[in-house]
């Protein structure tokens, strides 16, 4: 089973405070399972969030971040009650999503 994009968001003052929990294996692909082969990379490769549609954030990662990465950022000019949607990719094609309002 995998878990959903956790996606927080308070507005404070002039600025939102974005925090996003992304569960995820992140594989490197240089790590070895208990019969000694390698395990295939499998990581997070790319991570996009939107406020109501306008893309706000934007990051490339790779295989030097640890497994269920958390990304924070501010962003200006939110208000409370509009949506916030983060998207990863990984390379494996997967995709996974989460939405939250401002609170």
């Amino acid at each position: 089973m995998t878990l959903p994009i956790r996606l927080r968001a308070r507005q404070r003052g002039a600025f939102t405070e974005v925090h996003l929990l992304m569960p995820h294996p992140m594989e490197t692909g240089f790590r070895r399972d208990e019969a000694g082969h390698l395990v295939p990379a499998h990581h997070i490769c790319e991570v996009a969030v939107s406020l109501d549609g306008r893309s706000v954030f934007q990051a490339s990662l790779s295989i030097a971040v640890s497994s269920d990465p958390v990304i924070a950022f501010r962003v200006a000019g939110a208000r409370t009650g509009q949506r916030l949607k983060a998207t990863w990719t990984d390379t494996r094609g997967e995709v996974r999503s989460g939405e939250a309002a401002i609170g």
